[in-house]
């Protein structure tokens, strides 16, 4: 049973990982987003690829009221559920993992 229990720590760990990454990446993009950077610049073209889509799937979930307002609120739904999977989830993963050794 603790090879089970090494594999969920290993798992826990990479999405602790890669959640954090991906926080930076949402970080650099609202960053950029308020210098208006030159679109053809590579690296503002990869950012925009890796957050566009979930900043897409939360400004439909966000309330179009929110809209008037001039403000894209995506970004902060994106760092809420990063937070939140991080809290519950990788911890879930630790602690099951922990059982299991």
């Amino acid at each position: 049973m603790s090879a089970l229990g090494y594999i969920l720590l290993a798992i826990a760990r990479l999405l602790n990982m890669l959640i954090t990454i991906y926080t930076f990446v949402v970080a650099a993009a609202v960053i950029l987003s308020w210098v208006n950077p030159d679109p053809y610049n590579p690296i503002v073209r990869i950012l925009r690829q890796l957050t566009e889509p979930a900043f897409n799937l939360a400004r439909r979930i966000l309330p179009r009221a929110l809209w008037r307002s001039g403000i894209d609120f995506s970004p902060l739904l994106v760092f809420f559920v990063l937070i939140l999977i991080d809290t519950v989830l990788v911890n879930l993963l630790f602690d099951l993992a922990r059982s299991f050794l």
